[in-house]
């Protein structure tokens, strides 16, 4: 995980333009917060740059955003600092947050970045911050038969709808030179079935069902809700 972690902390190219960018966080908020309970406490791990945390937070009390890659979270506190609803911290302090205290926990495009322990570890984790109804949301769940081909299909689909069809033609080829390509292609990514996602959620005490529709731009992925 901690080249992973390096590489979005970096000054990376995935978003190949501003209107990307901006868009993929604006979907992914959308997505979210429907969600998300009128006065819940929500936490997401894993959260990147989060540009539009602000729609996750409308409806909730408070909103946890929890990043690893230390320049992206202080950008993130720099960027919510106005916000009372809104918290920047760290894993180790969401590790040490008390027992049943959140009602929302969403991981969204993290898991295929975390070996199966890891992502046991996390499980184990969000099941004790978890209040007793609280919910799990675990998004963009790649299946085995998902190919880097079928994620390019879905980026430039995206760009077609939302403006930047030619310039995530022009992203995808630079990609291939990228530095996430060459860690995509030396450290791959972790995929689960359907059957595996809902075991694995299962033996850590949670009863999960696959969603009708993946969160964010790509349909292929699956999100699972639990509790």
């Amino acid at each position: 995980m901690g080249d992973w972690i390096a590489f979005w902390d970096s000054q990376h190219s995935i978003y190949v333009n501003g209107r990307h960018r901006d868009v993929h966080y604006r979907t992914i908020a959308q997505d979210i917060r429907a969600d998300v309970p009128a006065d819940a406490s929500v936490l997401d791990y894993g959260c990147g740059e989060a540009l539009h945390a602000d729609l996750i937070a409308a409806p909730a009390r408070r909103l946890i955003l929890c990043e690893a890659a230390p320049l992206v979270r202080a950008a993130l506190a720099a960027r919510f600092a106005g916000q009372a609803k809104i918290e920047v911290r760290a894993p180790e302090e969401v590790a040490a947050l008390p027992p049943a205290s959140l009602d929302v926990v969403v991981l969204h495009s993290v898991a295929q970045y975390l070996t199966g322990d890891e992502l046991d570890g996390l499980l184990a984790r969000f099941r004790r911050l978890l209040a007793p109804n609280g919910l799990f949301i675990l998004g963009d769940v790649i299946p085995p038969n998902v190919s880097a081909a079928t994620d390019a299909l879905a980026l430039l689909r995206f760009g077609a709808a939302n403006g930047f069809f030619t310039a995530a033609v022009i992203g995808l080829a630079r990609t291939v030179l990228s530095d996430y390509w060459r860690l995509r292609s030396h450290l791959g990514l972790t995929r689960y079935s359907e059957d595996e996602i809902i075991t694995k959620l299962k033996c850590a005490g949670f009863s999960a069902r696959r969603a009708p529709k993946n969160i964010g731009h790509n349909p292929a992925r699956m999100t699972f809700l639990a509790q």
